[in-house]
């Protein structure tokens, strides 16, 4: 009788470590898709991020360019 209670421990301590494996696996796995999903919307955020200061400098290239601009205007019709 004592083997079949100690086998049915040893069953259950293996469930509860089957059980434990897959919790483990399923929070392996939404921490690997979290990882993931981070990652894109670094990649995204630093291409808007360079996006962002090129049209930046072309807004400032064409406020440069308006005030070139008036100014010649300006002398023309001095």
């Amino acid at each position: 009788m004592s083997c079949g209670g100690t086998a049915a421990k040893g069953e259950t301590e293996m469930a509860k470590k089957s059980k434990l494996t897959a919790a483990a696996v399923k929070i392996g796995t939404a921490a690997g898709r979290a990882d993931r999903t981070a990652h894109k919307v670094a990649r995204a955020a630093h291409a808007v991020r360079e996006e962002l200061s090129e049209l930046s400098k072309r807004v400032e290239e064409l406020a440069r360019d308006l005030k070139n601009a008036s100014k010649r205007l300006n002398l023309d019709i001095c």
